[in-house]
């Protein structure tokens, strides 16, 4: 793992973010969408948290990240 792995999973999240119709998915979805592992996303969302891009709830069971 590296800066420039970390920022590439970040535009990975973010364009899977921004291809969503609200704007908003679920941690399973953007697994899903962008087929990174856990860490990754982890790291990613630290990265464009970091940025001010995103906001990370909990929904009942989920974690929901949104592109802000």
């Amino acid at each position: 793992m590296n800066i420039e792995s970390i920022g590439t999973w970040a535009g990975e999240v973010y364009k899977a973010l921004e291809a969503s119709d609200k704007r908003m998915l679920g941690l399973k979805a953007i697994k899903k969408a962008t087929k990174l592992k856990k860490d990754e996303l982890m790291a990613a969302f630290g990265w464009l948290g970091r940025e001010g891009k995103i906001a990370i709830a909990q929904n009942d069971e989920e974690i929901v990240v949104t592109l802000l």
